[in-house]
């Protein structure tokens, strides 16, 4: 259920435009957060001093990640009682603030506070979720969360390439352009985004047991129905880290690309999954269903990580990518039909845990997939591709069972009963 005062022809209209303010806002903020990253190692050795980055390196990536995770349910709830607009600007000013600390941050361990607030900051993703649920009908949502995902990979295509430009003249340089695009994301939703969420829910007594960081997990825990849901979503989205983790070091070691040809080959990719998340997503959900979407999705990642583990020659790799990204309409999918089945007043709640679990991958994933890669790496290194596949196909039995509306009606029923 939409909120009922999009129920007129103009209210409609403005809440097409307020979906937009959205995209534009997720947009701006992945631009914001992948301008740095191509300058990371080179701060890093700025700012400490020496030339092995160690641990460092890969401290400083997994604690973003681990400040998502504590702090996305968090924002959630907090949307959920006193509005999407609020939490959103309020985040979206502390990430402005951040970058020009980071910007000028004299020492390692302030660049790792700095890193940390980022994290907290960036969890926002978890609002803007729920901000599409509260002004999407269900049967377009996952058209919608389709969206936003291309909207977000389209950041990351360019926040890089301007991090990379930008960081050539000075390794702060991207920080300042951060705290820029930031800055202009706060006026953008100061000016033009309204609150989203349900006017009902404003009179909802707030219970401050949600702020604690683990709350939507006991949450989602005590809803059995949504349990079977969330841990494929977990396990999905961990696999989904095979990729990110070591796409740049297979094609290293089993195809001898260069630098050239890695960039190109992850700038086709991010193309390829906004095109395929933003534009075909949406319309297979509409067409044959969250299941088939999904199924579709699945299959599609199964086949590709499979191919591409005994794959020979770097253009079969490439070849794959297109197959590859058409994985990218399952999340959507799955997004949609978890958000179907909690009421309004769970919305932020749901999309908080999501982040949550999302962001928990982006911390345990790489740390298991590459160590699972340097050990077989010189006698199969595509182990960890064949694993993803297996793990695709142990997942897809349980997405596809059969679950009639009732199941659906007693999941929303025990949303509600635990919020």
């Amino acid at each position: 259920m939409i909120n009922s005062d999009l129920s007129s022809p103009s209210a409609v209209a403005g809440g097409r435009h307020a979906q937009a303010v959205i995209l534009a806002i997720v947009t701006l903020d992945a631009i914001g957060i992948s301008l740095v990253m191509p300058i990371v190692p080179g701060l890093l050795r700025e700012v400490g001093h020496t030339g092995d980055l160690g641990w460092r390196f890969g401290a400083f990536l997994s604690l973003y990640a681990l400040m998502q995770f504590l702090c996305a349910p968090v924002l959630g709830a907090l949307s959920d009682r006193f509005g999407r607009r609020p939490v959103l600007l309020v985040s979206v000013a502390g990430a402005a603030i951040d970058a020009l600390f980071m910007a000028f941050a004299p020492s390692l361990w302030l660049l790792f506070v700095g890193r940390a607030i980022a994290g907290m900051t960036g969890a926002n993703m978890a609002v803007a979720s729920a901000a599409i649920a509260d002004l999407t009908p269900e049967h377009q949502r996952a058209r919608w969360f389709g969206r936003m995902g291309a909207c977000f990979g389209l950041g990351f295509i360019a926040g890089p390439a301007i991090g990379g430009v930008l960081g050539d003249h000075g390794v702060r340089l991207p920080f300042v352009a951060a705290a820029v695009l930031n800055g202009i994301t706060f006026l953008v939703g100061l000016l033009v985004l309204r609150e989203s969420r349900p006017k009902a829910l404003a009179a909802k007594p707030f219970d401050r047991g949600v702020l604690h960081p683990l709350a939507p997990l006991r949450w989602a825990a005590g809803v059995p129905a949504l349990l079977p849901i969330l841990g494929v979503f977990g396990v999905l989205v961990m696999v989904g880290e095979v990729a990110g983790t070591t796409w740049v070091l297979y094609g290293e070691d089993r195809f001898a690309w260069n630098a050239t040809t890695v960039g190109l080959s992850l700038a086709c990719f991010g193309l390829l999954h906004a095109v395929v998340q933003g534009f075909v997503a949406g319309p297979v959900v509409e067409r044959w269903g969250e299941r088939a979407a999904i199924a579709i999705g699945t299959l599609a990642d199964c086949t590709a990580y499979a191919l591409i583990a005994f794959a020979t020659q770097g253009w079969m790799a490439l070849a794959l990518l297109p197959l590859l990204c058409m994985g990218g309409i399952g999340q959507p999918a799955l997004q949609a039909m978890l958000s179907r089945r909690v009421g309004e007043a769970e919305q932020g709640r749901l999309q908080g845990v999501l982040a949550s679990l999302s962001s928990l991958a982006s911390v345990v994933g790489p740390l298991v997939i590459s160590s699972v890669y340097f050990a077989f790496r010189a006698r199969f290194p595509g182990i960890v591709w064949l694993a993803g596949a297996v793990l695709y196909l142990v997942c897809l039995p349980v997405m596809l069972g059969k679950r009639g509306r009732g199941s659906a009606e007693r999941a929303h029923a025990a949303g509600e009963g635990h919020s």
